[in-house]
């Protein structure tokens, strides 16, 4: 019993550590990064993706770190959302990193994203565990430097070796 209460005790004091955890700045929203959404998609959103987009990015703007999971039936837009949200994180001059389950699914997502921000000024780059030594060397110290703003990636971007200037 007394295991299981220092246990339970523990969960709570990192319960309460990551509560009183602050982002590094949290994010701001104007008409700037409306227009650079609105100029990125080919297609207007549907109610359900507006309503989603807007209360992710309301968590965004919080202080605390946000704690939720976009879900939705397969072509039902959750990639959109998630870019959108993306893109308000690297108009606020913050990283993203888009995990994916498997490298055929991060190949797609980076594929996507890479045709719908073509024309942006952000530098997007893939990370899975067929990237060459060489290119993952590279991607690591551009991660690190700031000068990626969207890395796609699977589980290779959870390993010890990848930092961020600004991860948002």
């Amino acid at each position: 019993f007394e295991e299981f209460f220092l246990f339970q005790a523990g969960l709570v004091l990192r319960k309460r550590s990551r509560a009183a955890d602050r982002k590094p700045r949290p994010v701001q929203v104007d008409d700037r990064i409306r227009d650079a959404a609105r100029r990125v998609l080919p297609f207007r959103l549907t109610d359900g993706q507006k309503d989603a987009l807007r209360e992710i990015v309301e968590d965004m703007q919080k202080p605390e770190p946000m704690n939720r999971l976009l879900q939705g039936d397969v072509g039902a837009g959750k990639t959109v959302v998630a870019l959108i949200a993306a893109l308000v994180a690297m108009e606020n001059e913050l990283q993203v990193a888009f995990m994916a389950p498997t490298e055929i699914l991060a190949d797609q997502h980076y594929l996507t994203i890479r045709r719908m921000l073509d024309q942006s000024r952000f530098r997007i780059a893939s990370l899975t565990g067929s990237v060459t030594p060489a290119r993952r060397r590279e991607i690591l110290a551009e991660l690190a430097s700031g000068s990626i703003h969207l890395v796609v990636g699977t589980h290779a971007l959870a390993e010890q070796a990848v930092t961020f200037r600004a991860l948002g």
